[in-house]
């Protein structure tokens, strides 16, 4: 009787896939692999592997699994000699789990509801109007990204939550740093201890100069015991980080699909019902989540005959899932017409964005206003835009246009 242990498989290890240069992508390898290796090991840019996850119902799964968590970028990945939380850690709202995520999201439901930011639709048009006034009277060609796209969720998202935007010069580069991290992690652990101690202090000045805001909202929660201190930190950390450079890469992207498509932005602008369901189809088709959502098993989970182990990373790939063909008829085409949109960008679960209706609606405003301001916009014709190549994320960092 042979008594030899049968070998170890190790499973075969991939590159992470990047979209192809000078493009939004999507990665040329997703179609592949979700017919082929659903889930699939993936080496990342910084040299840790995970567990690579692109077709649309196991995406859906388990970005909503109690059994997944997101890691803090300074305890993932585990480094020699480091334990986890012997630094400051860049814990957003995405990070939190438990009584103290449910206790912020409950205190912030109001102000993030579709009736709030209705409400502010005028002021968010008013951010839009201030920065193209002098972009339209401006030099042509002119860039479109940096001029207008690039400020315009900073502004709304300053304004809403109370963030001075006269800052942003100061914390941009820091959270975009952290934001960052998957590829420069070192970079990005540093900045954590600025933010932090920036949105700290902020908190404090909001007890002593109240605003019409959300950071002076979670502060009066706080006084009142419905969140702690620290819940009200991990918000103003989401707000820098996230708040909005992912609206910044969505807006730069779904420009300049529009204008990539001939007639499609003129379309659009004369057709103004069907912007709601042509943003719907905008998030769903444009790839910025390529991957970033960095996820840790907790307990040991099972997925098409393999084993997902506790301490494992995953990245459920929303952009893959949201171009499944099984799901989305032509999932690899744009259809602003489309109605049956059941599209995974806001996530779901106990974490899916809060801030969708913002977004939606920054879209929709930003849309509106280049339509009013901007009715010719084109591309400049021998100007291409420029790229940042080696990030997952993927959008124009200029976009020369005439107008």
């Amino acid at each position: 009787m042979n008594t030899t242990p049968e070998p170890v498989v190790e499973d075969p290890v991939i590159d992470m896939p990047l979209p192809p240069p000078g493009t939004m992508g999507p990665p040329e390898e997703y179609g592949r692999l979700r017919e082929e290796c659903p889930l699939a090991r993936v080496r990342l840019p910084i040299g840790a592997t995970a567990w690579y996850v692109t077709r649309y119902e196991d995406v859906k799964e388990l970005v909503a699994d109690s059994r997944l968590v997101r890691p803090s970028i300074t305890d993932w990945p585990p480094r020699p000699g480091h334990a986890p939380g012997d630094e400051p850690g860049l814990i957003t709202m995405m990070e939190l789990e438990g009584p103290e995520h449910a206790a912020l999201r409950r205190a912030l439901s109001e102000p993030f509801s579709v009736r709030s930011i209705r409400n502010r639709l005028p002021r968010i048009r008013r951010a839009a109007d201030r920065l193209l006034d002098p972009f339209v009277s401006g030099d042509q060609p002119g860039d479109l990204v940096v001029r207008f796209i690039e400020p315009f969720p900073v502004m709304v998202m300053c304004d809403l939550v109370g963030i001075p935007y006269e800052d942003s010069e100061y914390f941009l580069p820091k959270a975009d740093a952290a934001l960052g991290a998957i590829l420069t992690l070192r970079e990005g652990r540093e900045a954590t201890a600025q933010l932090r101690e920036y949105i700290v202090a902020l908190l404090d000045r909001k007890r002593r100069e109240p605003g019409d805001d959300m950071l002076t909202h979670l502060v009066r929660a706080r006084e009142q015991g419905a969140v702690d201190e620290e819940s009200a930190v991990s918000f103003g950390l989401s707000m820098l980080v996230a708040g909005y450079r992912t609206s910044t890469m969505f807006l730069a992207d779904a420009v300049l699909t529009l204008l990539s498509r001939p007639g499609a932005y003129a379309h659009l602008r004369d057709h103004r019902q069907l912007l709601p369901g042509a943003v719907e189809e905008l998030l769903r088709y444009i790839p910025v989540m390529n991957g970033v959502v960095v996820l840790q098993a907790v307990e040991d989970i099972e997925l098409h005959g393999r084993t997902i182990h506790a301490g494992d990373a995953v990245l459920p790939v929303l952009a893959a899932a949201n171009r499944d063909g099984n799901v989305f008829a032509d999932g690899d085409g744009l259809d602003l017409c489309r109605t049956d949109n059941p599209h995974l960008t806001f996530g779901r679960g106990a974490h899916n964005c809060i801030g969708s209706h913002l977004a939606r609606a920054q879209m929709t405003v930003c849309l509106e206003a280049l339509f009013d301001r901007l009715p010719e916009l084109r591309l400049a014709e021998g100007h291409d835009p420029i790229w940042e190549d080696e990030s997952p994320s993927k959008s124009p960092l200029t976009l020369p246009v005439n107008w």
